[in-house]
């Protein structure tokens, strides 16, 4: 992660939106960011934190959040613009608001977190969190990118559980914990395996044995199977001869029967074709004519009717027409009245108008009378205040009070004053506490100086002991040889070669006792020189490291004394410089600066006194203008409404009409207006609706008289076609032999289908015809009258039981020959589960065993030690150089770290026994190898590393040497940022961002660039 730039806004001391460009501060590879303590330089990583992961270091995510907002802020908003992913090729933007409750100020609504991928399209909304798109936990994140104040350490101080697991989630070595995977493999092996047995079991019953005897019984059945079914075939084609003529003789039966029935229909179906012939002949020819001469009678009676009422309404029309003609010219007088009557009303409304501007004139005189006094005495009032001013602004100009640069001046002597008094006791209590601690340090040294053999150095005491260490090891390898050969001495016997030599003699014969004793004594002799040498290292180290410490306290008690002496010299510097101002001593400054101050208040008590006073006379003046104003607009008024008055009643066209209303009330009058206005609209109302009744009257009327010249042209015309009809009809009944007309109408209106009865007739005669000729060729046929049917039925039950029989056969034949596949299918699956139930228990045993193996997440375990060693190495390149190769670290089999400690024999020891300044070079190293780590893992091609304070506990040299580390990073192509108020860091650190508290905007950040 690549940070790229941050804006913060209400965030702790920000109150102003600052922007951190860290684009320039970033391209230099190491930068800074500076700044007095409390001006607001942690803050950027808390913003950098609640921007990603939406939680700070210093609070907790629950109840205290309301104290991270300023004071002076409504809201707090952080937009992180950064760089992640592979070769950090994608750019982000995380951004975090969170507002205050408008009606509790204590209260912080809940955040709103989101985070966005910066494309050329735009903005592009994601769901990812921090942790997907960095790639790491917040807490990761703090011990590997960004080391809050007061967290660098973290890493070191965690037990090896919770260090272990850290690697396990940040290297992803959750891929090694294979024991969940080798359990389920295994429980997966053995439900397989019972299964298997399972299925074996069902399999049991099937052998060779059992396949060989239906193989034998098949081949019997197959030879009865054929026997069964020649005979079978030889009854059954028997049985089909007798069932041919079987069926011929039931047809002729049929047939037989049928033709009986067809003749007893004889005289029916004769007297149906006598009836439609009639019927035809009577709808063909006859009946079109006769329903037109009905038509025509019904067409004549309707005319005849018609030409009855259209007289009728002839008369009732006459009559109607003069009545509305009559009522018609009465309105038309009515209305010709009304343009008199609508100038009558214009006069009225007049009247109204006049009414009402007589009642604004006097609410409008009424206004003034109350206006006037009020405006005279405000011009008094105005006037005195004006005095009191000019009084005020000349006592104003008679305050004498300093100059601003010299209280200044002053006031920062005063504080220097304080600092150096307080730096001085400080620095006095810090020699006193190091001289005593040179003291105790030249105490012990004498006490391990007097432990030293007299006349001897520790060089030589240690080089003695070792030689004499040497010898003894030296002597007890001899004796180791002798107490062997002691072992089998028992065998040697005078006169017999020796095995080993080959003499026959054999006269100094080693013996066991003595061999036992002498290196019984050597043995002792060993540890207490071995004793005394360990003791005689431990002290060398102990003086050379008390050696050590005594020359840091000289040192440091010489720094301490060089910085009082320079202390003294500027409060001396100080006290000269005052004395130039006639101020002697600390007393003169604050009397000074009290009074100086005293005047300041009260001129600018004064200053707020005379601005209150002339905004007030500022204001009186405002009102005191509104209110001539609208004295002023109420006189135009006044002589605006009289002149209106006068053109109304100019307007007026009969004055001698208006007098009488202009007593009366509004009402009264508006009454009278409307009154008029509705009788004049109910006039003109009624005119249209009588004169629209009268055309549509008259309409009707000329339709009426077009309608009885028609009805009657109609009644003449339909008179003489009827009786052309009915000579027709005449003429017709005679040619085709009708006598009685009732008779011709009863068959109009019978109800017989002729297409019905026609197609009955001919299916009748066709299938007389086809009987007949069946009937023939039947009874010549042999064998088909005499057929005996019980024959039929014997040899028919006999070829039901042959069938029975092989059907039998059949199936015995079926079962034996599916038993027999089934068996040869059943061995083979036997086999082949046989074969795959071996491979599963050889399966079993392996997974048992790699059970064992990943039981208890040990192979985890195992290899989080393989990367914590790593770490360990890689950290030490830098840890050793930092330590003048004196210390190095390590880690054993527990994931607990060791330092080893090379100026005390390389022995190892905690790394918490480390001092303060050892400790931060060692978490310095590890967090450096542990960040490169995850460069690697994120395959990134830089890497970001920020570090707040830390640089406090380091000495001189010390903190250049791990300067000079922080240096060399740039050229591994590492990014790494400082905060930090030390001022030798910022004399090194060319570029940075320098932080400063302004006391009324807050925070602000400006660059060295």
């Amino acid at each position: 992660m690549i940070p790229v730039k941050l804006e913060i806004q209400g965030l702790y001391s920000y109150k102003e939106m600052q922007v951190i460009n860290f684009e320039q501060l970033t391209a230099a590879g190491l930068f800074g960011i500076f700044g007095a303590v409390g001006s607001g330089k942690s803050s950027i990583l808390e913003a950098i934190l609640l921007a990603l992961y939406g939680s700070t270091e210093r609070l907790s995510d629950r109840g205290e959040k309301n104290s991270m907002l300023n004071l002076q802020s409504d809201q707090v908003l952080i937009n992180l613009e950064f760089k992640a992913g592979k070769n950090n090729a994608k750019t982000y933007l995380a951004r975090y608001s969170a507002k205050r409750n408008s009606k509790n100020f204590e209260e912080i609504r809940p955040a709103e977190h989101t985070f966005y991928e910066i494309t050329p399209e735009g903005l592009l909304p994601l769901t990812e969190g921090a942790e997907t798109i960095v790639g790491m936990k917040k807490d990761h994140f703090k011990q590997t990118v960004i080391i809050p104040q007061g967290k660098f350490r973290e890493f070191v101080d965690l037990t090896p559980g919770p260090r272990a697991d850290m690697m396990k989630e940040l290297f992803g070595l959750e891929r090694f914990d294979l024991a969940g995977k080798t359990g389920s493999l295994l429980r997966a092996v053995k439900d397989d395996k019972i299964r298997l047995e399972t299925h074996l079991q069902q399999l049991q019953e099937f052998s060779k044995e059992a396949l060989e005897e239906k193989t034998a019984m098949i081949k019997e059945t197959s030879l009865q199977v054929e026997k069964e079914e020649n005979r079978y075939q030889n009854t059954e084609a028997n049985c089909k001869k007798l069932e041919q003529l079987k069926q011929k003789h039931d047809q002729l039966i049929n047939f037989q029967k049928e033709w009986k029935a067809l003749e007893n229909r004889q005289e029916e179906i004769e007297e149906k074709k006598a009836i439609w012939k009639d019927f035809l002949k009577a709808k063909t020819y006859l009946k079109p004519v006769w329903e037109q001469i009905k038509e025509k009678e019904i067409d004549l009676e309707k005319f005849r009717v018609s030409v009855v009422d259209c007289t009728r309404f002839k008369v009732q029309y006459q009559e109607q027409v003069q009545k509305l003609e009559e009522e018609e010219a009465v309105l038309k007088e009515k209305a010709e009245q009304r343009p008199a009557r609508e100038t009558k009303i214009r006069d009225l409304k007049q009247v109204l108008e006049i009414q009402r501007h007589l009642k604004q004139v006097e609410k409008e005189t009424q206004r003034a009378a109350t206006l006037r006094p009020d405006i005279e005495k405000k011009r008094v009032t105005q006037k005195t205040l004006w005095e009191k001013i000019k009084q005020s602004e000349n006592l104003l100009e008679s305050f004498q009070i300093p100059d601003l640069q010299e209280l200044n001046e002053v006031k920062n002597a005063a504080l220097q004053w304080d600092q150096f008094v307080v730096q001085e006791k400080e620095i006095r209590s810090e020699l006193t506490e190091l001289e005593t601690q040179k003291q105790v340090l030249d105490g012990s040294l004498n006490r391990l100086r007097s432990s030293l053999p007299s006349g001897e150095s520790f060089e030589t005491w240690i080089y003695n002991l070792k030689e004499k260490l040497q010898q003894l090891e030296n002597e007890k390898d001899l004796l180791l040889q002798k107490k062997g050969l002691a072992a089998h001495a028992h065998v040697l016997v005078e006169g017999v070669p020796c095995p080993l030599c080959g003499s026959d003699t054999h006269p100094f014969p080693l013996s066991p006792e003595a061999s036992e004793g002498e290196w019984t004594a050597m043995t002792d002799e060993i540890s207490r020189v071995k004793t005394d040498l360990e003791k005689a290292n431990q002290t060398s180290q102990e003086i050379a490291s008390q050696n050590i410490y005594l020359k840091h306290t000289d040192d440091l008690r010489i720094q301490k004394q060089q910085t009082l002496d320079q202390l003294n010299q500027k409060l001396a510097d100080l006290a000269k410089s005052m004395e130039k101002k006639q101020l002697f001593g600390k007393a003169a400054l604050v009397d000074f600066v009290g009074t100086a101050e005293k005047t300041y208040s009260d001129k600018e008590k004064l200053v707020k006194e005379v601005k209150q006073l002339r905004v007030k006379w500022e204001q009186g003046n405002e009102a005191l203008e509104k209110e001539n104003e609208e004295l002023t607009a109420i006189d135009q008024q006044l002589i605006n409404l009289q002149t209106t008055i006068a053109t109304r009643k100019e307007a007026i066209k009969d004055p001698v009409f208006c007098q009488a209303f202009y007593d009366k009330s509004p009402d009264n009058i508006e009454a009278t207006i409307q009154k008029v206005l509705e009788d004049i609209k109910e006039t003109a109302f009624k005119l249209e609706g009588k004169q629209r009744a009268l055309k549509e009257l008259r309409e009707k009327q000329a339709t009426n008289l077009a309608n009885l010249r028609h009805f009657e042209a109609s009644t003449t015309s339909t008179e003489k076609k009827l009786t052309e009809l009915r000579a027709t009809y005449q003429a017709l009944m005679q040619e085709h032999g009708f006598q009685h007309e009732q008779d011709l109408i009863d068959l109009f209106g019978h109800s017989l289908d002729a297409d019905k009865v026609d197609a009955e007739i001919r299916q009748y005669e066709d299938r007389r015809l086809i009987v007949a000729s069946k009937i023939t060729e039947l009874e010549s046929e042999p064998g088909v009258t005499g057929f005996d049917t019980s024959e039929f039925d014997q040899q028919k039950l006999a070829l039901a039981e042959i069938k029975t029989e092989l059907e039998s056969i059949k199936k015995t034949f079926m079962l034996l020959d599916q038993q027999i596949i089934e068996g040869r299918a059943k061995l083979k699956e036997k086999q082949q589960v046989l074969e795959k139930f071996h491979l599963l228990e050889n399966r079993e045993t392996d997974l048992k065993e790699l059970e064992k193996l990943f039981k208890g997440s040990g192979f985890v375990k195992y290899v989080s030690s393989i990367y914590l060693k790593e770490l360990c190495a890689t950290a030490n390149l830098r840890f050793s150089k930092l330590t003048k190769n004196s210390l190095s670290l390590e880690i054993d089999d527990n994931n607990t770290f060791w330092v080893v400690d090379y100026l005390n024999g390389g022995k190892r020891r905690l790394l918490k026994t480390l001092s303060g300044g050892q400790t931060f070079q060692a978490s310095l190293c590890l967090a450096l190898a542990l960040a490169e780590k995850v460069k690697f893992l994120n395959q990134a091609d830089q890497s970001f590393f920020f570090l707040d304070e830390g640089f406090g506990a380091l000495d001189r040299n010390s903190l250049r040497v791990v300067f000079e580390t922080l240096k060399s990073l740039r050229h591994e192509n590492r990014i790494v940022g400082i905060i930090s108020h030390v001022e030798e860091l910022q004399q090194e650190i060319e570029v940075y961002a320098k932080v400063e508290m302004d006391p009324e905007r807050g925070s602000q950040v400006g660059y060295s660039f």
